[in-house]
């Protein structure tokens, strides 16, 4: 079974590390959908590290079979179909946004890891 998750996987953390093991426990290969700068700035999101270092690094997760760039908010579709997802893992805080999904393949959200965020260590490191 192939598992799909999408993210922006900026200053990696444990809740990252979490949800990238728990996709992948569910199947046997994981590919995971890289948002890109670009399309960062599309959400009005700035990452604190590049595009290429983040690909860098999930690359280097064990859990990680596959990494492949995002570019816009409709590739979602095609990835299913290109890709041949059986599975799509989105964080709990995502709920039902990628239901349209589940006419392609399954569709899961998975608990978020409490307490750890990109967003709350930004915070706290004033970034």
């Amino acid at each position: 079974m192939r598992v799909l998750t999408y993210g922006t996987f900026d200053l990696l953390h444990v809740g990252h590390i979490n949800i990238l093991r728990r996709a992948r426990e569910l199947g046997d290969e994981l590919y995971v959908g890289l948002s890109t700068d670009e399309f960062n700035a599309i959400k009005h999101k700035t990452s604190f590290m590049s595009f290429e270092d983040r690909r860098v690094i999930l690359q280097a997760i064990r859990y990680v079979d596959k990494v492949f760039p995002e570019t816009h908010w409709d590739n979602k579709i095609s990835d299913v179909q290109k890709y041949d997802i059986d599975l799509f893992v989105m964080g709990s805080d995502w709920e039902g946004e990628f239901d349209f999904l589940s006419e392609y393949c399954d569709v899961m959200y998975l608990p978020r890891t409490e307490g750890v965020s990109t967003t709350l260590l930004k915070k706290k490191k004033g970034i």
